[in-house]
């Protein structure tokens, strides 16, 4: 009888197992097109099979889909890529465990909130499922309280689009009234500037005199117009010929200018690098969920030979491609091209919010990325997704998933695909990574122990120019707080689901240059609360020719709405935790002699690795905080490290500059003076010994001796004097070729 049962018994376990993936087939199926870019009814020969075939961890919050034909699309939640991985494996009789979510590190805060775990599981229609209201924002609470889910949109459907459409038109007419708003209220508080202006002038007397670089900015005047009357009177004007390689074994260390004449304020990097005897080369780079984004290159055409169009196209979307430093020491860009011991090493700059990486080449030789490339450095500029021209490798413009995104994932997906690039171009294991403003944010992140830490392994130092980790106190400005007042379904019928009040970017396009440039100055001065004061005022349209960029209207609800950096006033910590650290602080300030005994000392210290934001993977930070700045506080975050609150990460300079507003650090005359030059120090001597020994000394690094051993502490150096006779013995000259010629 047992025999006959064991026969029937197996029978019905194959039918049971043959219904239960008939039904998971139905449901991948379901589940495929629900996470696809199109429905199947919507795909057609030229767009191929757009379904979803798979979810593919890139960090454990970042589940991005790979579709039939081969594409990426951007993140969703964590929720819905485990189902569309569990049912694959159902159907393909794959081992669960071989397709697990990477495991996930949360980081605790004192207040009980928990950082780096997956959304949770909404009962509630809300963010994360696919046919919720496109205004709803619900974040789970006490879960990710500094990074709110995004809203997740499947493929577009009747409704969806009326709903797009409803807040693309709602957007365009609210957003512009507010853009008037602040361009009245830019030009209102202007008048009592030009009526100084006026009556000075009307008085015989000169109302630039009282700039504290004004001498120096009339002798660069002087010798700017003299250069151009040089190009114009010459026989024979450098071309594209010019462009030699210089001969082997020699270096060209005398850059000689591949443009002149009049300068026509182009939004083109490459003119301004040519303009000082530097060109440039633009990448292409595909991030791991599908953008395609920007990647400058800065070099002296006597010795590097551009590399062809195809080499510069976007590479598979796999950051740190096994073998890549050996490839790129054999087939990258610039890996090649340099024999060792005259290899440049490698640094990648990102900027700041609204900008483009085109902010460090404005000021002719004292720009930061051409003093750095004239001293030796192999110079790579990095721009954040969408930019001047978003780009998705399957999503158009008018796709709202294209603009699903906030400074998490321009974090942990832009910045390792742009580090992973330059180094496989390269063929170095490490850069040096130097950010602004925004860019530091983005960094910030990415390191955090519950982000992406692992890309701290491929940075020798990070320079943070004007750190922007606490708010300052610019955040309480009533332009502000109405944007932290009004809910995120008004946020977005004001400024939309797609780019962020994209009106800028059409008056950048035709807007006389100038004119876009003066204006642009006064709107961002009204906003940010900074002058001109320090910077070259003949150069300062150009400044300007590069921002605004195409951002997310979520990535600045992240930074202006009611639930992230607005209402916590930090990037990694909540407003509740920062009281609790205030308070501490206060304890041990009062309690010296308490701190010297080694249990309490002991017990504080294992304390703070529980509650720091970075782990033992953590590169080096140097920072340089502007001393006036009212956009963030630099200071209290030199008052974190200080107070080692973070023992992983080992601070190897610090510097205050007292008098400096927010963005002075890269475009003062005297940035290179106080700034540059110590970056560049800063980068060679925290350089792996390996690199030094195939690198070319960079040049006013020659004397450096001793080189990068972690230390416990590192040092604030406090400056002040800008406005002093020092202050103007170092800007004598810049750090470049306007002080050469008369």
């Amino acid at each position: 009888m047992s025999g006959v049962s064991h026969p029937n018994q197996k029978a019905e376990d194959a039918e049971e197992k043959v219904k239960s993936k008939a039904k998971a087939a139905i449901e991948f199926a379901e589940q495929a097109e629900r996470l696809s870019q199109y429905s199947l009814a919507q795909e057609d020969s030229t767009t191929g099979s757009t379904q979803a075939v798979q979810a593919r961890f890139i960090t454990p919050q970042d589940a991005v889909i790979t579709t039939s034909n081969g594409g990426r699309l951007p993140a969703v939640p964590i929720e819905e890529a485990v189902k569309l991985n569990a049912l694959r494996d159902i159907i393909d009789e794959r081992d669960p465990a071989d397709n697990e979510p990477l495991k996930a590190e949360a980081r605790e805060s004192k207040d009980g909130s928990l950082h780096g775990t997956g959304p949770a599981q909404l009962d509630e229609k809300g963010e994360g499922e696919d046919d919720a209201p496109l205004g709803e924002s619900q974040p789970p609470s006490r879960t990710n309280p500094l990074f709110p889910p995004l809203p997740m949109y499947g493929p577009p459907t009747l409704l969806r689009r009326a709903q797009c459409w409803v807040f693309r038109i709602s957007s365009a007419i609210l957003s512009l009234c507010f853009l008037l708003v602040i361009i009245l209220g830019a030009a209102f508080t202007s008048i009592p500037l030009a009526a100084s202006h006026i009556w000075l002038r009307l008085t015989f007397r000169n109302p630039d005199a009282r700039r504290p670089f004004h001498q120096e900015e009339v002798r660069r005047r002087r010798a700017r117009r003299a250069a151009e009357r040089a190009w114009k009177t010459q026989s024979k004007k450098p071309a594209n010929g010019t462009e030699k390689v210089a001969e082997e074994g020699k270096r060209g260390d005398d850059f000689i200018p591949l443009e002149g004449g009049p300068d026509h304020i182009p939004c083109d990097v490459r003119y301004y690098a040519r303009r000082v005897g530097l060109d440039c080369e633009v990448f292409e780079v595909q991030t791991e969920d599908g953008f395609i984004i920007e990647l400058w290159h800065i070099y002296n055409p006597r010795e590097y030979k551009r590399t062809e169009d195809k080499q510069r196209v976007p590479h598979d979307p796999v950051i740190f491609p096994e073998g890549f430093v050996a490839n790129g020491a054999a087939n990258g860009a610039s890996g090649p091209q340099y024999a060792p011991g005259e290899k440049k090493y490698p640094v990648l700059m990102i900027h700041g919010l609204l900008q483009s990486a085109g902010a460090y080449c404005t000021n002719d030789d004292d720009s930061l990325a051409f003093f750095l490339a004239k001293s030796g450095y192999d110079v790579w500029l990095g721009n954040n997704r969408c930019g001047f021209k978003p780009r998705h490798s399957m999503l158009e413009y008018g796709d709202p998933r294209m603009w699903a995104w906030n400074i998490r994932q321009m974090g942990v997906m832009d910045l390792p695909a742009l580090i992973s690039r330059v180094l496989s171009e390269t063929g170095f294991e490490k850069l040096g990574l130097i950010a602004h403003s925004q860019g530091t944010t983005q960094t910030f992140v990415a390191l955090a122990k519950e982000q992406r830490p692992d890309i701290g392994d491929k940075i020798s130092v990070f320079c943070a120019l004007a750190p922007a980790a606490y708010a300052g106190p610019l955040i309480g400005k009533m332009y502000f707080k109405f944007m932290r007042v009004i809910s995120p379904t008004m946020f977005r019928l004001m400024f939309g689901i797609h780019a962020f009040i994209p009106i800028m970017m059409t008056m950048h396009s035709i807007l006389p240059a100038r004119f876009y440039g003066a204006m642009g100055y006064r709107v961002f001065s009204f906003l940010f609360n900074w002058t001109d004061d320090r910077w070259e005022r003949d150069l300062r349209d150009r400044m300007f020719q590069f921002a605004p960029v195409y951002v997310s209207a979520e990535s600045m609800r992240w930074w202006l709405g009611r639930e992230c950096f607005a209402k916590q006033k930090c990037i990694l910590t909540t407003r509740e935790e920062k009281i609790m650290e205030d308070k501490e602080d206060e304890q041990e300030d009062q309690q010296p002699k308490l701190q010297e005994r080694d249990d309490v000392h002991k017990h504080a210290r294992e304390n703070r690795a529980r509650y720091a934001w970075y782990g033992p993977r953590t590169p080096p930070f140097a920072l340089w905080v502007c001393g006036a700045d009212d956009l963030v506080d630099g200071r209290r975050l030199l008052r974190r490290f200080e107070r080692n609150r973070e023992p992983y990460v080992d601070l190897v300079h610090s510097k205050i500059i007292e008098g400096y507003e927010h963005l002075d650090v890269i475009w003062s005359m005297d940035a290179i003076e106080k700034v540059g030059k110590e970056v560049r120090e800063v980068i060679w001597k925290t350089a792996d010994e390996g690199a030094r020994r195939v690198c070319r000394v960079p040049k006013g690094c020659e004397e450096v001796s001793e080189f990068y051993v972690r230390r416990e502490k590192g040092e604030v150096d406090a400056t002040a004097g800008e406005w002093s006779e020092r202050g103007r013995e170092q800007v004598s000259g810049g750090g470049g070729g306007w002080g050469r010629v008369e």
